[in-house]
């Protein structure tokens, strides 16, 4: 046949110039997309041998080989697929879009009784990528079962050229003349580099010859090069095997290459879902969060594949924020992805395996807090304070992630965090709500004085001593039928034993109210720039006094947070309780009986407020005016 030049049967310019210059973020995605074709191609051989006897003949093994070739500065990819028919040619690479790889899917809906293979490539448009660092293209492609071969030719510029060729094996060459600048391309390491970033777990063995330098055997002699083929792809898909067939070692390997992670996983979770939905996932619990775990990086860390091809680390919708510890892949055939194999088109699929990876390792969580809680405890030493994000941000898990938190308390004196479960589970039957505080560290809430009452009584107060504690609170508003309840907002009646008891209750602060009420109110207006409220407290037992929040006021630790996100922080008031049993209080009464409007009682009042203010972490309103009532306030009792 002579050689024919014949124009695209669509816009082709402008489709191409899409292609080159907007589909694809990364040059290198070429190869990827010619490999993911010669693999379709070989599926196709492999399927259409079943029932075509006359297709059986000759080597059946598929191989995928890469011919870089300097001197020319061409790049082969090679296979030995089902090759094309003239007709096929035209069809499928004269018209943009209309890949074999499709007509094919198609006719597989059709006959619903023929058994689909894994095929990549459903747009057709990967070829084109070639164009991105080629000025020419040839295909060199012979149909199984056929003795004739076609060249077709195209330099990307609206036409192509068809003649005869030929080959001695069916199959397809894609031969392509690189551009200035593109030379990396040529490279072994550069090959083997990509080869291995996108197409690894491709089912047939990608190769390449490759030179091999061995020195010389007599000094001063020539060292010896050599040639030998090399494969570049593992072919260990090895998501995609039995468990027990895959070792411990092999496991890890896969952990670390996907991670960047010198240590062992934690757990490692590896299941197939079937249903309306089909994958297979790989993915792992760390045992220790990475130095640099709090800079959020841009990757999620889940590794996405359709198809063994490699799609994305960047797959947003595939695992929430508060897991993005998590390391591994998802592996789908039943995504679709745009034509540039970069971007998924349908967003429910990717939501009903995210839904169904999210469960999985939940469930994996509360069973190792089950069965292993010392090693569980580690693992939330290492990322409680991300997974707390979940209660906060997945209100469709809440419930789950409340069932996995840990917090220290003031009960456990031996440092080991408790979950909300165990201390419903031990609550004295008088207790009637689960109670926490709230602070920067354990060691600063432990000397709250807010605790003495809770102390006094011997209920346990969970400390929330993490940032993300603050927003949890938000959400956590009971758990097992308890509701929750800060020590430091509101008033606190924790009730009373006995009917006897709480009668005098009742009856010592009505006395004390009656006592100190002149009292309070001096106080109030003294401080009434600076608190909402001056009453007397129910919870204090030793100390004189303390600052407390309305119910849903702010509190001073959320307002240290806010300002270390260089948030504003709205002016509040909260409201200062004194202790009607202290000697301080009784000290203020008697100055204020002997001159209400008197300077020593206003200074005692000042420094009462200042005291309460570095017991909840906050400074002094005026440093100065308290360092010197403090040094004078000692002078006097020297």
């Amino acid at each position: 046949m002579a050689k024919r030049t014949r124009k695209f049967k669509t816009e082709i310019q402008q489709l191409l110039d899409l292609i080159i210059h907007s589909l694809y973020s990364k040059k290198e995605i070429f190869l990827r997309e010619l490999i993911s074709n010669a693999s379709d191609a070989i599926d196709r051989m492999r399927f259409e041998s079943l029932t075509d006897k006359a297709l059986q003949s000759g080597d059946q093994a598929g191989r995928i080989e890469l011919v870089p070739d300097k001197e020319s500065r061409t790049l082969t990819v090679r296979d030995n697929g089902i090759g094309m028919s003239m007709e096929e040619v035209e069809a499928n690479i004269g018209t943009i879009a209309n890949s074999g790889t499709r007509r094919f899917l198609e006719v597989l809906q059709e006959n619903q009784e023929a058994a689909s293979p894994e095929l990549i490539g459903q747009f057709g448009v990967g070829f084109y990528a070639s164009f991105m660092v080629a000025d020419r293209v040839e295909v060199v492609t012979r149909r199984a079962g056929t003795d004739a071969a076609i060249r077709w030719t195209s330099k990307g510029a609206g036409n192509y050229t068809l003649e005869d060729a030929e080959r001695e094996t069916h199959g397809t060459d894609v031969i392509l003349h690189l551009s200035e600048g593109q030379d990396e391309f040529l490279e072994e390491y550069s090959i083997r580099r990509i080869v291995k970033a996108y197409s690894d777990y491709i089912a047939y063995p990608v190769v390449m010859d490759v030179t091999r330098s061995t020195p010389a055997k007599e000094e001063g002699g020539e060292p010896t090069e050599t040639v030998e083929s090399e494969t570049l792809n593992s072919m260990k898909a090895i998501w995609k095997r039995p468990q027990e067939e895959v070792t411990e070692e092999e496991y890890h390997e896969f952990y670390k290459h996907v991670s960047h992670d010198y240590t062992d996983p934690l757990r490692i979770i590896h299941y197939a879902a079937e249903g309306t939905t089909e994958f297979r996932a790989l993915v792992y619990l760390p045992a220790k969060a990475p130095w640099n775990f709090f800079v959020r990086e841009e990757n999620s860390g889940i590794h996405l594949y359709v198809r063994n091809v490699f799609i994305t680390d960047d797959c947003k919708t595939l695992m929430p924020e508060y897991l993005r510890f998590v390391k591994g892949m998802v592996d789908s055939s039943d995504l679709p992805l745009n034509v540039s194999r970069e971007m998924l088109q349908d967003d429910a699929i990717l939501k009903r395996i995210s839904k169904s990876l999210v469960g999985r390792i939940l469930k994996e969580l509360g069973d190792l807090k089950e069965k292993d809680l010392e090693t569980y405890r580690a693992f939330y030493s290492e990322f409680g304070p991300v997974l707390k994000e979940g209660v906060y941000f997945d209100a469709i898990n809440s419930d789950k992630i409340q069932d996995l938190l840990l917090f220290p308390s003031n009960k456990s004196g031996d440092g080991a965090p408790v979950s909300l479960k165990d201390y419903v589970d031990r609550m004295p039957e008088t207790q009637e709500a689960i109670y926490f505080i709230s602070g920067p560290d354990r060691e600063t809430v432990a000397r709250s004085p807010h605790l003495e009452l809770f102390e006094k009584k011997g209920y346990e107060v969970l400390f929330f001593v993490d940032s993300i504690d603050e927003w949890v609170a938000e959400r956590l508003t009971e758990f097992g039928g308890k509701p929750l309840k800060a020590v430091d907002r509101g008033d606190i009646d924790l009730g009373a034993d006995t009917e006897e008891e709480k009668k005098e209750q009742e009856a010592n602060r009505e006395a004390a109210t009656e006592e100190y009420g002149d009292l309070l109110k001096r106080m109030q207006e003294r401080l009434d720039e600076d608190v909402k409220e001056v009453r007397l407290s129910s919870r204090l037992t030793d100390s004189a006094c303390c600052l407390v929040a309305d119910e849903a006021g702010m509190n001073a630790n959320m307002e240290r947070i806010m300002r270390s996100m260089n948030q504003a922080v709205p002016a509040t008031k909260r409201i200062l309780e004194v202790n009607p049993d202290h000697a301080v209080l009784a000290r203020l009464k008697s100055l204020h009986e002997a001159d209400p409007e008197g300077d020593k009682l206003t200074d005692y009042i000042d420094l009462l407020y200042n005291q309460a203010l570095l017991t909840e972490g906050s400074a002094p309103k005026d440093a100065l005016r308290f360092t010197r009532l403090v040094s004078g306030l000692m002078a006097e009792a020297g």
